[in-house]
């Protein structure tokens, strides 16, 4: 059944003989990244990064957005060793970065400041080129601008801005990287749009493919966050709520915030109608449960069991939608004021929090190129996410997450999820202390409120730790 994934010239995934899919199955096409940002010191330089390292390897991630110009990120022209050392750790994870060239001052439609833009950007790539040699930087990623549409972090750039900065910038790195690819596209894109609720995100990526020709935009990428408003009493922290109402809170929250992760899903099928058939890869570029640094703001439920049931569906349902990559904000934790922020999925230390636990054990288990089913349910399951896989290898896998409070029993048998498939459960949830429980298979999996299980034929091989 298993079928084998080859790639295009924009290293999308096909299938090699597309017939011998079985109907109600597709091919896995998500790639696992990361956003490292505001903890790139304990991902280079600390003396666990060789920890933090592995864990990114075991959640098989492929690529890995670094910043210039922006954020608290090594600036490669006043300290080229620190942003080198960066990469250097993007590829002992076995990764390859994204450079995201975000951003300068306004107005961003001066000439000359686009022209000094340009001039930077260039020579962030002619760099990378010397040090790291064609051969390796062909295969790099290339980002223009980050959340243009975003008053606070991209400037709110008009889109009529946006598409000259980037046509400037995406010229000349594909001019000076076109000939290591070997006729092969420069893998660069944009906009990094900021998807809230509010923003009309979409219209600046239904405009960018019509504006831009194919050689110039390998992908188009876009953020969605389950919320940007706080889990907490407004009153209780700082924070500029523009128009939009005050949040609820409690369960309230958790299950309004719950409810928008099939959103991922549905973006990412309105992306892929508008790529049509294009070689052109469709990325979820920043992805958690609520977009804000602090615990009091965030209530623990970017990386809780919450936040692993939050991010595990995500997960799915970006697979059934047919994105092409899914990228966390963040890798690693930024240690500030004595403990580490509310983002990173591992700790300054390495230690994984449960939902690195999520990905982990989902990235063993469902891989790029695997073939996929998402299983029709019966109504009772109501709120729960299956999604099965087969690998080219023979292996067979199943992920079930429960995206409600109340303890779940699944039937294996009653339900058609192939109960025989399957000796070995790993289990996180709220009976689990934050950690994943191996046991054997029974025919009833129980789930106690948020949480997942992945089943297979034999996890002695799946790193839980």
């Amino acid at each position: 059944m298993a079928v084998a994934a080859t790639t295009s010239k924009n290293n999308a995934p096909t299938c090699a003989n597309p017939r011998a899919v079985p109907p109600g199955w597709q091919v896995n096409r998500l790639r696992y990244g990361f956003n490292e940002i505001d903890g790139w010191p304990g991902f280079a330089f600390s003396d666990n990064c060789s920890e933090i390292h592995r864990r990114m390897a075991l959640m098989n991630t492929e690529i890995v957005r670094l910043f210039v110009f922006d954020k608290p990120v090594p600036d490669p022209f006043k300290r080229w060793d620190f942003f080198a050392a960066v990469v250097e750790a993007v590829l002992a994870c076995g990764a390859k970065p994204m450079i995201t060239f975000a951003k300068f001052e306004p107005p961003h439609d001066d000439p000359v400041r686009i022209e000094r833009f340009v001039k930077r950007s260039t020579e962030i790539v002619w760099n990378c080129l010397e040090q790291w040699g064609g051969e390796e930087v062909k295969d790099w990623y290339w980002c223009v601008w980050n959340e243009p549409n975003n008053p606070d972090v991209g400037g709110n750039l008009s889109y009529r801005d946006y598409l000259t900065i980037y046509r400037a910038v995406a010229g000349p790195v594909v001019e000076l990287l076109a000939p290591h690819t070997n006729g092969a596209r420069v893998r660069i894109g944009g906009p990094s749009i900021d998807g809230t609720q509010r923003a009309y995100w979409l219209d600046w990526i239904a405009q960018l493919l019509a504006d831009v020709d194919d050689d110039h935009l390998a992908f188009v990428n876009w953020h969605m966050y389950g919320d940007w408003r706080p889990a907490a009493p407004v009153e209780t922290v700082k924070v500029k709520l523009v128009d939009d109402p005050a949040s609820p809170n409690g369960p309230v929250f958790e299950s309004l915030v719950m409810a928008r992760t099939p959103q991922y899903d549905a973006r990412a099928r309105s992306v892929a109608r508008l790529i049509g058939e294009r070689e052109i890869l469709n990325f979820c570029g920043e992805l958690n449960t609520i977009a804000h640094h602090e615990h009091a703001f965030t209530g623990g439920l970017n990386r809780d069991v919450f936040g692993a049931a939050y991010y595990a569906s995500a997960l799915l349902n970006l697979m059934r939608g047919g994105a092409d990559l899914e990228m966390r904000w963040t890798a690693t934790s930024k240690h500030w004021f004595g403990r580490d922020d509310a983002y990173g999925l591992v700790t300054n230390d390495g230690v994984p929090t449960p939902a690195a636990l999520a990905k982990q054990i989902i990235a063993q288990h469902v891989g790029r190129g695997d073939l996929i089913r998402f299983p029709d349910l019966d109504p009772r399951l109501s709120g729960v996410d299956i999604v099965l896989a087969r690998a080219e290898n023979g292996r067979k896998s199943c992920v079930i997450v429960n995206t409600g409070p109340n303890k779940r029993q699944i039937d294996l048998t009653r339900d058609g999820l192939g109960a025989e498939s399957y000796q070995d459960t790993l289990r996180l949830d709220a009976s689990t202390d934050g950690r994943v429980a191996r046991m054997k298979t029974t025919g009833t999996i129980t789930i106690e409120g948020y949480g997942l299980v992945v089943l297979s034929e034999d996890t002695s091989q799946t790193v839980v730790d």
